[in-house]
């Protein structure tokens, strides 16, 4: 998703172009362009003999998603035991902690 939000518009040759070597194969790519399609998430238009793709999804609205998604699946629907797991494995102080609190309350603040 990140290489479509840069480039606005793409194919997935493009997509296979920004990663790294070993870069992954084209059918790879194609395959979850095809399945980010499919969940709403980007627009596939044909072009001669290939797609374009392009952002159907704000990066603020695919993060909720996921995060969405993390909570309901590794963490039972409970954002408490999250925060819990993050603040243990990640050694967070009552500090970080009361600040990530006053965070969400701002938000939550916001969007009354």
């Amino acid at each position: 998703m990140q290489i479509v939000w840069d480039l606005k518009e793409t194919a997935v040759r493009d997509v296979v172009s920004r990663f790294p070597d070993p870069k992954p194969a084209y059918t790879t790519v194609a395959t979850v362009m095809n399945a980010l399609d499919k969940k709403g998430f980007v627009n596939k238009v044909s072009a001669g003999k290939s797609h374009l793709f392009s952002v159907k999804i704000s990066k603020e609205d695919y993060s909720g998603f996921k995060a969405g998604s993390l909570v309901k699946n590794y963490f039972n629907g409970s954002f408490s035991s999250m925060a819990s797991f993050f603040a243990k494995d990640n050694k967070l102080s009552i500090q970080e902690l009361e600040e990530m609190i006053e965070i969400a309350k701002k938000q939550i603040e916001k969007e009354k």
